[in-house]
């Protein structure tokens, strides 16, 4: 096993018991008195996770979906096609190398179980197709339909069920960047900043939907009648079809009542979200952590309040456009959730643009984007409630432009040194510099 770090750790005995989660001798996870959320390997020893997304034969992201591209011709020349472990083999090397000790998401089975800690990705969204609510900024599952349920139940018996004695594996996200349809700040500028929101979306819905018949049986057990919920909402309804119409023109409701109703019903949607999604996994294996569904960014007060332990272990997020440090407290919420940052990279705009006030002048883009990264991925690293990152994927696309590009390595394979040498710098210290935050004098 290859998983142990060089650098000190802290000890079992620095964890509160009350806050240790999983199952003795596959990876759990734990916050220590001081305050830090580290992972448990197997054998007792805390980690933090440096993982790659996206390692598999494509080198893009989909996992055991991903169709060959561009990247599959270079493999198949270098390694041929007779004996996959080659390039498994190849492409381990090469993590341990830089210091990385954890596929990532859409990491693919044949990597699996080789001494590297790993993580799957369930996608229940996608295994009913039918029971998709896709409607305006909503890309949920109809977690009011039993189909998705049985459908989670079946998937899970298929993908967990084989996976339970692993020692290597982490736990199971359960999707990848749902569209909550959360409402935001109601008015920019004089002009909604929103789009029509997850219980106006339900209502809005076919009646083929369980959720529709569970979005007007909520209104109507608060209001009674449609006419006293539109004088609540302050909005002139005369009729469902009314309410259809405002949402095909994309024209949310603001009113201070509907905000109410909208928080109530987003809380129980995601709570049945969570429960179906933790019960299905739980059912054929109860050995690894459940890491939650990949917020793609804030996804609001509402659905954090239900991604919680015990249903959800540890909450995940990627941030891949801007610095995350910044927001990382509002997922954590006071040190009750670890995070795990599932996909990071220091290849988006904000890494790159002009130097802003106070920032060393004179440099070139590729100089500010590592400055830049180097200090993002410290400070996520030293984050007490953070557990691990991902860096955002294993290869370039077609469209990636070196030196900016997404990959560790380009199409050709060549490694991506404008990354991978700051990378392996950092994650070779990762330990160190959280143990070394942890030790320093708390602000009063």
């Amino acid at each position: 096993m290859a998983h142990a770090s060089d650098a000190p750790q802290p000890t079992s005995a620095d964890f509160k018991p009350e806050t240790v989660r999983g199952t003795p001798g596959f990876v759990r996870v734990g916050q220590t008195r001081a305050g830090q959320w580290w992972f448990i390997d197997p054998e007792g020893r805390p980690f933090f996770s440096c993982g790659v997304a996206s390692v598999n034969r494509s080198g893009r992201a989909g996992g055991r979906a991903a169709q060959p591209g561009a990247y599959t011709g270079t493999v198949d020349r270098r390694h041929g096609t007779d004996d996959p472990q080659k390039f498994v083999t190849a492409v381990l090397r090469r993590l341990r190398a830089w210091h990385f000790n954890t596929l990532g998401a859409w990491s693919t089975s044949e990597f699996f179980d080789r001494g590297m800690y790993y993580t799957e990705i369930l996608e229940f969204r996608k295994i009913a197709p039918e029971t998709t609510i896709k409607l305006g900024g909503a890309s949920v599952p109809d977690v009011f339909d039993p189909k998705w349920a049985e459908a989670c139940d079946q998937w899970a018996a298929a993908i967990c069920l084989p996976r339970r004695e692993s020692r290597d594996l982490i736990g199971y996200f359960t999707d990848h960047e749902l569209g909550w349809a959360q409402l935001a700040a109601p008015v920019v500028a004089g002009r909604p900043a929103v789009r029509p929101s997850l219980l106006q979306i339900c209502l809005s819905l076919e009646p083929a939907f369980p959720a529709y018949h569970a979005a007007w049986e909520f209104v109507l057990a608060a209001h009674g009648t449609l006419e006293a919920a539109a004088r609540a909402w302050e909005v002139t309804l005369p009729n469902k079809e009314a309410l259809r119409q405002l949402t095909r023109e994309d024209q949310p409701l603001l009113g201070a009542g509907y905000r109410q109703d909208h928080e109530r019903f987003s809380r129980e949607f995601a709570r049945r979200y969570f429960a179906v999604g933790s019960a299905a996994i739980r059912k054929y294996d109860t050995n690894h952590l459940i890491l939650g569904c990949r917020f793609a960014g804030q996804p609001g007060g509402a659905v954090l309040a239900e991604c919680v332990y015990p249903a959800v272990d540890v909450l995940s997020v990627n941030e891949v456009r801007e610095p995350p440090a910044e927001r990382l407290d509002g997922y954590g919420r006071s040190g009750a959730m670890p995070v795990l940052l599932g996909e990071f990279a220091w290849t988006g705009e904000s890494f790159i643009r002009r130097a802003a006030a106070g920032e060393l002048r004179g440099r070139t883009s590729v100089e500010r984007m590592l400055a830049r990264g180097r200090t993002a991925l410290a400070r996520v690293m030293t984050h007490p409630a953070v557990v691990g990152y991902a860096w955002q994927r294993w290869a370039d696309t077609p469209d990636d432009q070196p030196p900016f590009g997404g990959g560790l390595v380009h199409i050709d394979d060549r490694e991506a040194r404008e990354h991978t040498e700051l990378l392996t710098d950092l994650n070779a210290r990762a330990a160190a510099l959280r143990l070394a935050a942890a030790s320093r004098p708390k602000n009063p």
